[in-house]
């Protein structure tokens, strides 16, 4: 059986366990449940704190996992991204006091708090800034009000808790997140295997493709055809079938669901008809 971790907890968990569901997977009923079996699937599922999956990836003891991109980072394992997700994207910045600094540049000799000391160490490096690294759990906020660091660098949604400590972003993001699967890094698979994690990959594929895509179909006079094209492409190309009519025709495409709203329009404006939306379950492509 594929062997994959999923979180366990936290903002990764929900989400992941819903696409899992969507892919056809089945997933845990209770919260406590650690380990479940799809046999149908032949999949195997541990659910893991996030923060460990790449440990557990990293050492073959599992074959895949669905962690975060910073988690992967900060852990230094010999793990690699192989899909991005698309959900609990975020962005980690540096930020600190006004008028102590203005980005990574002005932070030799100073001391940066944050709970992903892996991914800020990598990154001052990368900037050849000499600054000291304070591991702290939880809200780092404080580290500056209490002494403990100049700096801090954590994950930045609004800003609003950063402006309510009297706090400014700076300097240009450190990174951005969101969910992503990941395998071990130069792991031999066997030919089974393998195989079993692109069928994963093509499932995973195939719902965010249906997140995103809906099905239009409308009909269209033939001389307006071309035009009509041009504005549903498709993945491919349309479907187009005649008509009992005589000079109009049907055509079924797949658009991005969020310009549906305006290819519509567009279609109206050059005669189409009976023009509708619907939703996509799962696909392949």
């Amino acid at each position: 059986m594929l062997r994959i971790a999923v979180p366990n907890k936290g903002s990764l968990s929900g989400p992941a366990a819903e696409m899992l569901h969507e892919a056809g997977y089945q997933q845990r009923r209770e919260s406590k449940e650690l380990r479940i079996v799809d046999p149908e699937n032949e999949v195997e599922f541990f659910y893991l704190r996030p923060r460990d999956i790449a440990i557990y990836v990293s050492s073959g003891k599992l074959d895949i996992g669905i962690t975060g991109r910073d988690l992967l980072i900060d852990s230094g394992a010999k793990a690699e991204e192989i899909l991005p997700l698309g959900f609990a994207r975020s962005t980690f910045r540096y930020a600190t006091k006004p008028g102590t600094a203005s980005g990574v540049q002005d932070l030799n000799g100073m001391t940066v708090a944050t709970s992903y000391e892996g991914i800020v160490a990598q990154h001052l490096a990368d900037h050849g800034i000499d600054a000291s690294v304070v591991h702290l759990d939880g809200a780092v906020e404080t580290a500056i009000e209490l002494g403990v660091a100049e700096v801090i660098a954590d994950v930045v949604e609004t800003g609003t808790s950063l402006r309510n400590a009297g706090l400014e972003v700076i300097g240009e993001p450190i990174m951005k997140s969101e969910a992503v699967v990941i395998r071990r890094t130069g792991g031999d698979a066997d030919e089974s295997a393998e195989s079993k994690v692109q069928q994963f990959l093509r499932r995973l594929q195939g719902v965010l493709v249906a997140r995103t895509y809906v099905m239009m179909d409308y009909d269209c006079r033939v001389e307006q055809l071309e035009k009509a094209v041009a504005l549903t492409p498709g993945l491919e190309s349309p479907t187009v079938s005649p008509l009992h009519n005589e000079g109009w025709v049907a055509v079924r495409a797949m658009v991005p669901a969020k310009e549906a709203q305006r290819i519509m329009d567009d279609l109206y404006d050059i005669g189409a008809r009976a023009i509708l939306t619907t939703a996509i379950h799962a696909c392949r492509l």
